[in-house]
């Protein structure tokens, strides 16, 4: 059976758009061997360091590559020959080579394609009107133009191509936001190669961001959150690795002593120290126990993750200091 030979061919724009990153994830599901490729020919749009900031957001989704990166702008010399094999400087009437020499998106694409064996092309549907000039472009060239699949867009509210500015739009906006990686690779999973424009659904990544955290091992959580690993109860219930970070500053960072009124409950803490985490607060709420006191008492805080978590966090005579610093 064939190989199927596929390629992600950003432009160095800055940060991947989730869009963009949809293709990078369908790509390399559909590939066997994917070619990582820098659209670089235009410099009007290209981003100091952008190419930089797409490897890295392509190593923290997990979307690996077996060649590249190619960048388009060290091919100069491949693009003209194919120009001067074709004899002209326009094709279907668009522009082959810009006046400084350099090659415009359509010809380094298709003689790219070429050269590199592509033979899938996968990418937003906004692509769809280039396909025939495309395809004739490279049967002009003595190539067999690849398969062509596109799909659908990722939208926002207002129902047009989401906005890069948009919240959550760009993959370093969301590891910025201590969504976990694996969280977004799984969004992007699901929506698979879809046929049709999809409505962006944040809401949906921040569900298995809650989810991921949760069901990451101990040991690896700790790590991505640079704390021990006694400390990762508390975690567990947060939305996101900030949030998580925050919760766990609760145990680490102990608090300004506060005075509390129910010191019955710091009292009856006291005295159940050595139960299992979950059941003392069962036992502290069955007896009317003023629960907001003891988190007051422990955190400083009001809110924040499940009583329960910050007990079996906190080492257990370092709870004792903190209720006898409150009582």
């Amino acid at each position: 059976m064939t190989a199927t030979r596929v390629r992600f061919a950003p432009s160095p724009t800055g940060s991947l758009h989730v869009g963009n990153a949809l293709s990078a994830v369908a790509n390399r599901r559909l590939g066997d061997w994917l070619l990582l490729r820098i659209d670089d020919t235009d410099p009007t749009r290209n981003v100091p360091g952008g190419d930089e900031e797409i490897l890295r957001d392509l190593e923290w989704l997990g979307v690996g590559w077996d060649e590249g990166p190619v960048r388009q702008s060290e091919r100069g010399d491949a693009y003209r020959e194919a120009a001067r094999r074709l004899g002209v400087d326009r094709f279907d009437g668009i522009t082959l080579l810009r006046e400084d020499g350099s090659a415009t998106y359509h010809l380094a694409s298709v003689v790219d394609d070429a050269e590199f064996g592509i033979t899938h092309v996968v990418r937003g549907n906004d692509h769809r009107p280039n396909e025939a000039l495309h395809r004739r472009l490279a049967e002009a060239l003595g190539a067999t133009p690849p398969e062509y699949v596109h799909h659908g867009l990722i939208l926002g509210e207002d129902g047009r191509k989401l906005s890069k500015r948009a919240e959550g739009a760009t993959v370093a906006s969301l590891r910025d936001a201590g969504i976990p990686a694996e969280a977004v690779r799984a969004y992007l999973e699901e929506l698979g190669v879809p046929r049709h424009d999809v409505h962006y659904d944040l809401a949906r990544i921040r569900r298995l961001s809650t989810e991921m955290i949760a069901a990451m091992p101990d040991e690896e959580l700790a790590a991505r959150l640079g704390a021990p690993v006694s400390a990762v109860p508390v975690a567990r219930g947060a939305r996101d690795l900030a949030e998580a970070r925050e919760y766990v500053e609760l145990i680490l960072s102990p608090p300004e002593p506060v005075r509390v009124a129910s010191v019955e409950t710091l009292e009856r803490f006291r005295e159940l120290g050595d139960l299992e985490p979950k059941a003392l607060v069962r036992e502290l709420k069955a007896v009317g126990g003023d629960l907001r006191a003891l988190r007051l008492a422990l955190t400083g805080r009001e809110r924040g993750p499940e009583l329960w978590t910050i007990v079996a966090a906190l080492p257990r005579e370092e709870a004792r200091r903190r209720v006898d610093a409150a009582l």
